[in-house]
């Protein structure tokens, strides 16, 4: 089964006070779940003693049945109009103490080798991270800490069924990547896509964590709005490149996650590709995509700037070969990424 299923038998069911189905009505709600012939979803009422509420519950229960199949077994639950669910983050399920988002106006910057050696630097600091790979349709982490062949496998706590992150370096991490064949696209619209997000949120066993890192896809999508609705975000993390194409569309993102509609703290800005030093001459700088564009944005934004990370080779070997570069103490390169994670835990 799949969403738009859900969606076009529903439309089948009519609320009897207005004679319009449920769809157009508005009341079917974005949280469908399907695990195998189980679907749950929520219907959205106008005040808690609607007289029509069993009879509506029933009737799209056999409208399932109906025009799905005989053996699917509906949960559904009853929302009032104007409840909202708690922030996710008081869940059991995910404990963390800062939830922080790492954002790019655009791809190609490295913002998830930003983010994987970003967790990787927290977890040799002696912290508990959780990483999640949120870009569906472009999953990286997978390939980046070596985990490509993994596939999670299901734990028992407290009578449900939730998903094990697979660990790797002293990182617990989920990715869209570990459910799909990693040659073929993800096709998937907006509200799927959302959904597949909060299952690897709400149905996985995170335990106590430190620090919850989210790789978000590159640009503003409902996964962004989702995240920030559901979460409580201790604050977002913005990656650019020193390029004045890449600038503008950071300052974008800076100022959708600074809109009053969003307000999620900014924790800083990191310049990564700063400048390129050939290992033959480790002392020379040359700025290939410009120089400290990030910097200067940063300044101008009054916002923190984390770090500058050089153009090195030996960055884009570690994320090909799932070796993180900052794995490697006394590398150049990981300590900058160490800088920044000692600059996050002292802004946070």
């Amino acid at each position: 089964m799949y969403p738009q299923q859900i969606i076009d038998a529903l439309r089948h069911v009519r609320y009897p006070g207005t004679g319009k189905d449920l769809i157009e009505s508005g009341m079917l709600e974005d949280d469908i779940r399907i695990s195998g012939y189980e679907v749950s979803f929520s219907l959205i009422f106008q005040k808690d003693n609607d007289p029509f509420m069993k009879s509506v519950v029933k009737a799209s229960e056999a409208a399932l049945k109906t025009y799905i199949d005989p053996n699917v077994a509906p949960h559904i639950h009853v929302k009032v109009k104007g409840e909202r669910l708690k922030a996710k983050v008081e869940s059991p399920r995910i404990r963390a103490k800062h939830v922080i988002a790492i954002h790019s106006g655009k791809g190609g910057v490295g913002k998830s080798t930003v983010t994987a050696n970003l967790a990787v630097a927290l977890a040799q600091a002696g912290y508990r991270v959780g990483l999640l790979d949120a870009d569906i349709h472009g999953p990286s982490m997978p390939k980046m800490f070596g985990t490509e062949d993994c596939r999670p496998v299901s734990v028992e706590e407290e009578g449900r069924t939730l998903i094990e992150p697979i660990e790797q370096y002293g990182v617990k991490m989920l990715s869209i990547g570990f459910f799909v064949n990693p040659e073929q696209a993800v096709i998937w619209r907006g509200g799927m896509a959302s959904n597949a997000i909060k299952q690897l949120i709400e149905d996985a066993h995170w335990g106590e964590l430190d620090y919850f890192l989210i790789d978000l896809p590159p640009g503003t999508s409902d996964i962004h709005l989702t995240l920030i609705s559901e979460l409580q975000l201790t604050g977002v993390i913005v990656v650019t490149t020193p390029q004045p194409v890449a600038l503008v569309d950071a300052r974008k993102g800076v100022e959708m996650f600074r809109n009053e509609k969003v307000n999620v703290p900014i924790l800083g800005l990191v310049e990564n590709m700063a400048w390129f030093t050939p290992a033959e001459l480790p002392d020379h700088k040359y700025y290939i995509f410009g120089k400290e564009g990030g910097k200067a944005l940063a300044e101008e934004l009054g916002i923190p700037l984390l770090g500058q990370i050089p153009l090195v080779q030996s960055i884009r070997e570690g994320g090909d070969n799932g070796l993180p570069v900052a794995l490697q103490m006394g590398h150049p390169a990981a300590a900058a990424f160490d800088h920044i994670a000692q600059k996050l835990i002292t802004k946070v």
